[in-house]
Parts: C-alpha cells; structure tokens; sequence
C-alpha cells in the first residue's frame, strides 16, 4: 500500500448513519439490494480504498461524486464493490443431479438445451453446469450463459483461474478431465480447460432492469441471490427471469430461497425446483 492512499485513508471520516443510509438506497436503486445496517463495516473497507483514489475526505464526497452523472465508470466500480459474491463448484449437488436428468431427456432434440446462470458471481456455477452437459449432451448441441451485475467478478469468471479449495466440490473424474492443475507461481490453483470456456459465454444484466433479449432457456439457475432482495424486488426480478423460460422449463433457486407468495407462473416439482407450464 503506497504512502499516499495510508495517509489518506487514515484522513477519511468514519461513515456517519446518514451517509451509510445514502449508499443503502444507493445499492438498492442500482441492483434491488436491501442492505442490513449491520453492513457498515462492509461500506466502509470496501469503499475506503475509493475514498482514497479520488483524495476525498469522507463517504458523503464519494456518495456525490457517484451521483453526479459525470463518473459512470466509478458508479459501476461501486456497484462491484458493494455486492457480494460467494460460490464455488458444485454449490448444491443435487440441481446438477437434476440437470443432468433433464439433458438427457432432451438429447434427441434438435434445438440446442440452452440454460442460463442468472447471478453467475465468478463463473463456478456455469462451469459446473459446463461440465455436466459436456460429459451427458453427447452430440446434442448446447449453450450456457452466465450474467452478473459486476463486471469485476465477469472479467474473473471469463479467466477461469481458481483455488483448489474453490473446486473441492468437483467430482474427481471432472477435475482430471475439464481442468488443469497449476504448478509453479500457480500452484493450488485450477484452470478450466479452454474447450470448455469457449462453451460459456458471459455477459453483463442487472436483474433489476429490464433485460436484454437472451432468448428462452431450458433451465434457469437463480440461486442464493433472492435472500437480499425485498419481496417486491423478489417479484419483479423473478417476473422478468421467468419469462425467458422455455414452457415446459424448469427454474432452480437456492435452498434457503422460496417462491411463497412471489410468483404463481411456476409450480415446484421438488424441493427449490419449479416448473414453468
């Protein structure tokens, strides 16, 4: 750390409530967020080295620079600093259980099975989805997209380096097969092999805004991204997802997640699993 962004860290004020308030509806408007008022301490390291870059002395500087229309480089650059991005391969097993149940049911279509990661942080969901299509699909064709809000955690997905502790979950004969074990100023990492990345494509949406036309998908992850939405954003963001499903596809959420009350255009078939008719 430079002499300079020490000294001027040390400068900034702490973040005062109203200040603190100003970047919850600031992270709302931008993403659908609802952040609790335990996340000060998050603001504050996470936006403290911003503070920093720009020479200012405190969180309300940064808040008006953010919305002053002339920096909209910096507003994305607050927007992946404010989210929270925690995954790693294979996250809850069994929809890849269910996922592989459903391409192979559709091998004999002549449409490529298409499924989309809708929150896909670093890329560890749609690369496991990569993996298990490649190793049923056979000669089916198939796709996968993977969209995210940061476009920091995008330019790490599309590299595909990662610890081996995020692969943990990888079963073994995938590892040996889809990724490459790093050695030297590598070692302990992982690298998806290249066939498999071109499969993937990654692309920039937030949820919380009208969407780009992606077309209809097979399946649709949206997994432990709810949890930090109200129930109006829930609603709205599971309209808008919902839509590019395939009838007759299929809309996986996390286990701790539930469509109670947000959406009456799907019907569970098992648990955290629903079914668009």
């Amino acid at each position: 750390m430079s002499h300079l962004l020490m000294e001027f860290q040390l400068q900034a004020k702490p973040i005062s409530d109203v200040e603190f308030a100003q970047f919850q509806r600031f992270i709302f408007e931008a993403a659908g967020i609802s952040m609790a008022d335990a996340k000060k301490a998050l603001v504050t390291g996470r936006l403290g080295k911003r503070l920093a870059a720009h020479q200012l002395e405190s969180f309300g500087d940064y808040f008006r620079l953010l919305t002053s229309g002339q920096y909209p480089e910096e507003v994305q650059m607050a927007v992946d600093l404010l989210t929270t991005n925690e995954t790693y391969f294979f996250r809850e097993i069994k929809h890849f259980e269910f996922l592989r149940a459903q391409a192979i049911k559709a091998r004999n279509q002549s449409q490529p099975f298409r499924v989309w990661s809708a929150a896909s942080s670093s890329g560890e969901e749609a690369y496991s989805v990569a993996m298990v299509l490649a190793d049923c699909m056979q000669t089916t064709p198939w796709d996968i997209m993977g969209t995210d809000i940061s476009t920091r955690v995008l330019d790490g997905a599309r590299r595909a380096l990662y610890s081996m502790e995020r692969g943990r979950h990888i079963p073994p004969e995938f590892l040996k097969r889809y990724c490459r074990k790093g050695t030297g100023q590598y070692d302990g990492m992982l690298l998806v092999n290249p066939e498999l990345r071109q499969r993937v494509v990654f692309r920039h949406a937030n949820l919380n805004a009208a969407l780009p036309e992606f077309g209809k998908f097979d399946i649709v992850f949206l997994r432990n991204v709810m949890i930090y939405f109200n129930n109006e954003t829930k609603r709205q963001v599971v309209a808008r997802v919902i839509a590019s499903i395939k009838p007759g596809g299929y809309f996986c959420i996390g286990h701790s997640e539930s469509l109670n009350d947000i959406s009456t255009a799907v019907q569970m078939v098992a648990p955290s699993i629903y079914l668009k008719s």
